[in-house]
């Protein structure tokens, strides 16, 4: 079974810390699935459009997995998405299993969301930097040393972290959800990616401490590549996810969560796009704009083996043969602490809760309520 080590990152407080005191990624692998050959494709999806209807099981999978899991979901009348319609669209589904392919964080919002159901999930292996970089007891304590600031958690983060928050956001909602809390008048503790905590202090203006923790695909976007790659193509505009570095996001038109660059890939007048997120994005990009060119953003340098290596790991872990594996077996089950399970989802359910009426446009300021960390 092939693994490969991911590249060390060090995460803790935003002032250094001893070496022993860091989390880091160090140990952190990841399967690559063997890539099945087109007949055993076909084969796959027809057992698993069996078992899904056989199962009463519906298919939630996110834009950075495979692009036969996508079509897959979306052909049997699941949902490809981000991870804030995933959680909605799981929690309102009728079907009594879902099967979640994407990393663990996904599969336990999923279970905390629905927990008369049964979650499934391709490879219970497949994690997040962001969630490793996190753990409950150091970040418990980061909490404590802040202990007047409202604690906003990122959804890539485990159900431990999420049930010490105050609220989960996502990336498609933490603009809007921080910049009301800053309007209430509270100081906001914010954890786990940087990168995009700073874009959204820098679009808010809010008092925030962070958490110093980095997604190890968007972290390697380099801005003098990609100004090299603007440059051989002048009509590209440039599309990116605000986990990436500061340098980076300065370069581009449009900023945003994966729907958000959707969104922008459809609006914009545009022949070409460079896009800076996990490459798994481009099979939607190209799916809703034939007539469009969509380009990786760079990642490394000339000298590297790979321009452009922008895809996570543990999203790469699902496969057709896992999937068909956890429908006929059971197996892969996510499973929570029942009692841990209905703190989580109070942040949860605040975050939906606030989106909903933003979206309704009705008003959202009775949604912050001023409390305590847990």
């Amino acid at each position: 079974m092939n693994t490969s080590v991911i590249s060390r990152i060090h995460v803790g407080y935003e002032q250094p810390l001893p070496e022993s005191a860091l989390c880091t990624t160090r140990h952190a692998w990841a399967r690559v699935p063997v890539e099945p050959t087109q007949a055993e494709r076909a084969a796959l999806k027809d057992r698993i459009r069996s078992l899904l209807e056989a199962k009463n099981a519906v298919m939630v999978s996110h834009f950075y997995v495979h692009p036969d899991l996508q079509d897959l979901a979306e052909e049997t009348g699941g949902l490809v998405s981000d991870s804030l319609e995933m959680a909605r669209f799981g929690r309102d589904h009728a079907a009594q299993t879902l099967v979640v392919s994407g990393v663990r964080f996904m599969g336990e919002t999923a279970r905390i969301l629905s927990p008369e159901k049964r979650v499934l999930m391709p490879d219970l292996d497949a994690t997040c930097s962001l969630d490793l970089g996190c753990p409950i007891d150091e970040f418990s304590a980061f909490c404590d040393a802040h202990p007047d600031r409202a604690v906003v958690v990122y959804a890539n983060t485990s159900a431990a972290v999420k049930a010490r928050a105050d609220w989960v956001v996502t990336s498609s909602c933490a603009l809007d959800i921080v910049r009301a809390l800053k309007e209430s008048g509270q100081k906001i503790l914010w954890a786990p990616d940087r990168h995009l905590g700073g874009y959204i202090q820098r679009e808010t203006g809010a008092d925030m401490v962070m958490w110093n923790g980095a997604c190890i695909v968007h972290d390697e976007f380099k801005a003098f590549e990609l100004q090299a790659l603007m440059q051989a193509h002048p009509l590209a505009k440039v599309l990116v996810h605000p986990e990436s570095p500061l340098d980076v996001v300065a370069l581009a038109d449009a900023v945003g969560s994966t729907s958000a660059i959707l969104k922008a890939a459809r609006e914009i007048d545009a022949p070409e796009f460079i896009v800076a997120t996990d490459n798994g994005m481009m099979h939607k990009l190209r799916t809703l704009n034939p007539g469009k060119v969509f380009i990786e953003a760079p990642t490394a340098g000339n000298s590297a083996t790979c321009k452009s290596c922008a895809h996570c790991p543990w999203m790469a872990m699902n496969s057709l043969a896992g999937l068909a594996q956890v429908l006929e077996t059971g197996a892969n089950e996510v499973h929570i602490d029942p009692a841990l399970g209905l703190r989580a989802r109070l942040p949860i359910d605040r975050m939906l809760a606030f989106t909903a009426a933003l979206k309704s446009g009705q008003p959202t300021a009775g949604l912050v309520p001023n409390i305590g960390a847990a």
